[in-house]
């Protein structure tokens, strides 16, 4: 990896598609937010980590793969978020109104998810799905499991989720 430049950061993320998972480094501009990144008109069209440690989901048991560099289609990504104990501020304003927390469980490709998202009090969920029309959502307070890998299990505060390439569950 080349030095970082003045008005750089690295931070160590994950990324799910259907059949992996990757934790690598990023290399984004100082005043970029992790977090929220893949939402912006910055988001690139390739992930690119930095030393990344990979596991394929594709046959029993799941492969590890380590790499100096990864490039992942960012159309490919389910989720992304940032590796514990890494936290940036949360993306919504607590004293909105006309807004609720919904428990939703998701399922990313082998990986279960429960968490929450922030859709309309005024709105049945389904509508709120509808007119959302993003490329990317936040979930909050989630909990990701993998079957495969039972001694799997990550809590972050908040992550972003492609609603396009996911299922998800009302509870």
């Amino acid at each position: 990896m080349k030095p970082l430049a003045p008005d750089e950061k690295s931070s160590t993320v994950m990324v799910y598609t259907q059949t992996m998972l990757a934790r690598g480094e990023i290399v984004l501009k100082e005043n970029v937010r992790v977090s929220i990144w893949l939402r912006t008109q910055g988001a690139p069209t390739f992930i690119h980590l930095i030393k990344p440690q990979v596991v394929v989901f594709g046959g029993s048991p799941p492969k590890t793969y380590a790499y100096e560099e990864i490039y992942i289609p960012t159309e490919q990504a389910l989720a992304f978020h940032l590796v514990p104990p890494a936290v940036e501020a949360l993306d919504y304003d607590a004293s909105e109104a006309n807004r609720k927390m919904q428990n939703v469980n998701l399922l990313l490709g082998s990986f279960t998810l429960k968490g929450k998202m922030r859709v309309s009090s005024a709105a049945e969920f389904s509508s709120s799905l509808e007119v959302m029309k993003a490329s990317w959502v936040s979930v909050y307070d989630a909990e990701i499991a993998n079957p495969y890998l039972t001694q799997f299990s990550v809590n972050v505060p908040m992550l972003l989720v492609s609603p396009n390439k996911v299922a998800i569950g009302v509870v």
